[in-house]
């Protein structure tokens, strides 16, 4: 088949990210950039071990998530395309490319422009959970930081940008435990990311991160991850931030902090697994998503997080979760990528 590879690339210089910072004289653009701006786009070492793994069985042509992808795509034709772009601005950024290709009536995996609009906005996606009676935290949203005063939750909290992935905007600062902190990290929030602050009851329980695969009846979790807060450097809140991602987490660091398969007993991986099926289900996942649960003050598993366009790098130096437990599963990486295409194929019924 004909495969077209959607994606973002990091960019490699200082001369990009010029170009689209809002203080540039390049650019008319209303986005602000940060440190963390591009943390969800992929490597080209990622995007390169990609196509590799598609080309074993078809032929793959890239196509860069910009501007012009839409003329692209209407030119290629291929016949279905490996979403993984994250966009670049606004809160429909994850839903762009999905939304060109249902357009062009050209096939495409994993989740539909909707689902992946409503995963980005994390208080779309509590509420949508809170409704089907899937355990979360409860949370509360400030647009401004003088909307803190309704706040009636007690401490400590966790403060988020409310559509940010990959850790953005969450640093050892996110969890509050008086009002002073929690008002410094919601203008934060506003500020830095034009956008709103999600504001959530810090669960204090254990972290596990599941990768789902497949669809309907076929769909199935892959061997659970836990994140082992106790062996964190000491000092370091339990939390998986931007610091412990992106600085403490790297290539040449021991960062050895993971445990796949997680030491679970049956019943609460029952549980986990439970928790995450019904998400995917009720959220309308398609072919492949990574769920973060954390457990409340009782040991029952709550949703955090809803990854719809999980991060797939290559290098198991590197503790990417969704090819850390497709390893863990028995599987290559080429085998973890087509097995991911083979869902979205069957879905359109392509041969």
């Amino acid at each position: 088949m004909s495969v077209a590879l959607a994606f973002n690339v990091k960019p490699e210089s200082e001369t990009f990210i010029e170009s689209v910072s809002p203080n540039s004289q390049k650019s008319s653009s209303p986005y602000k950039t940060s440190q963390d701006t591009f943390a969800e786009w992929d490597t080209w070492e990622t995007i390169n071990a990609l196509r590799d793994a598609l080309s074993v069985y078809h032929d793959v042509t890239l196509v860069e998530a910009n501007e012009e992808a839409f003329e692209k795509f209407r030119q290629l034709r291929p016949d279905i395309v490996f979403n993984i772009a994250e966009g670049a601005f606004g809160v429909s950024r994850e839903a762009q490319i999905p939304a060109m290709l249902d357009l062009l009536q050209i096939p495409y995996t994993g989740s539909d422009a909707l689902t992946l609009a409503i995963c980005l906005d994390k208080a779309r996606t509590k509420e949508i959970l809170s409704y089907y009676k899937i355990p979360n935290a409860k949370f509360f949203v400030a647009d401004r930081v003088d909307e803190i005063k309704q706040n009636h939750f007690s401490y400590p909290l966790i403060v988020k940008p409310i559509c940010e992935g990959s850790s953005k905007g969450i640093f050892s600062s996110s969890v509050v435990t008086n009002p002073n902190e929690l008002f410094n990290e919601v203008e934060r929030i506003n500020s830095e990311y034009s956008q709103s602050a999600l504001i959530e009851e810090f669960l204090p329980g254990r972290e596990f991160t599941v990768a789902i695969l497949g669809n309907g009846d076929d769909a199935r979790t892959l061997p659970i991850i836990e994140i082992r807060y106790d062996k964190y450097p000491e000092g370091v809140k339990p939390l998986y931030s931007y610091e412990a991602k992106w600085i403490l987490d790297t290539k040449e660091s021991e960062f050895e902090v993971f445990d796949c398969p997680a030491r679970l007993d049956k019943s609460l991986e029952e549980k986990i697994i439970k928790v995450c099926l019904d998400t995917y289900k009720v959220l309308r996942c398609r072919d492949w998503s990574r769920i973060d649960v954390r457990l409340d003050s009782k040991g029952e598993p709550n949703v955090i997080e809803i990854n719809p366009l999980p991060g797939i790098m290559p290098d198991p130096r590197e503790n990417s979760s969704y090819p850390k437990a497709a390893r863990a599963a028995g599987m290559t990486y080429d085998e973890m990528i087509n097995s991911v295409l083979l869902a979205g194929c069957k879905r359109y019924n392509l041969a």
